[in-house]
């Protein structure tokens, strides 16, 4: 069957094959597999089914009909308080399927780890777009709760620079906050956390790079870096507006 590339992919090159989608291999394969099974059998649905792999070695998934909201432009509803709720009741969904499980092994849940609008498929809902479903799982590992969330809020907030009312993203981490209903003391852990991720984002490029992996030499050629380090700096600079809202 002919093979249509996916809009949206930087570092991997992922087509669509019919009802398919077929992505490059990994060490982490067997493990996004077993994760995906996994939430197949709990019911859910908010990601898609895994497949096995190919005669080319790449990874099977069934393709998830939908908006993906890659691009910069993007509907009011993508980023609506509505939607960033349905955000937070979808990572709670699947972060409760894997807690306890074999692959959470001895930490709290299954986490994502690139949770974004760039991952998220929307459907419409009322007559607006609502999210319904993640992708782009090859980065899922054990790991803890808030680790997602801070995720979420830095990534569909869009934490930093462009922010142009503090007040306003403050109320709206609080709403992610709240829909997810993080403990007290995870909401004390969630600006540091922020933190954690942009750093760890933007030194993990650059020691990538350095080390001549061809997908992180794009990444900091387009100036992703940069990007990443003022959007830290622009988190520290309001950390403490951004905590006295969660408390």
């Amino acid at each position: 069957m002919p093979e249509s590339p996916l809009p949206g992919g930087f570092v991997n090159a992922v087509v669509r094959v019919g009802d398919t989608v077929r992505r490059p291999a990994s060490a982490h394969t067997e493990f996004v597999g077993d994760l995906l099974n996994l939430l197949e059998a709990g019911g859910w649905n908010g990601a898609p089914r895994y497949l096995g792999v190919d005669d080319k070695g790449r990874e099977v998934l069934s393709y998830l009909d939908g908006h993906v909201a890659w691009e910069a432009g993007q509907p009011a509803s993508v980023a609506s308080d509505e939607s960033l709720g349905a955000v937070a009741r979808l990572v709670r969904e699947f972060h409760d399927l894997t807690a306890g499980t074999r692959l959470a092994g001895d930490h709290e849940v299954v986490c994502h780890n690139d949770l974004s609008p760039k991952n998220t498929v929307y459907r419409p809902a009322g007559g607006a777009l609502r999210p319904a479903a993640f992708i782009d799982w090859d980065l899922a590992a054990p790991g803890a709760r808030i680790h997602d969330i801070a995720h979420v809020c830095w990534q569909y907030l869009g934490l930093g620079p462009a922010v142009a009312d503090v007040g306003e993203a403050s109320r709206r981490m609080r709403l992610i906050a709240d829909t997810y209903e993080l403990s007290d003391r995870q909401r004390q852990r969630l600006v540091v956390t922020v933190l954690w991720w942009q750093d760890r984002c933007w030194r993990g490029i650059e020691t990538a790079a350095d080390a001549g992996d061809a997908a992180m030499i794009r990444l900091r050629d387009a100036g992703v870096v940069r990007e990443v380090q003022r959007a830290y700096q622009w988190v520290s600079d309001h950390q403490t507006a951004l905590e006295r809202a969660l408390r």
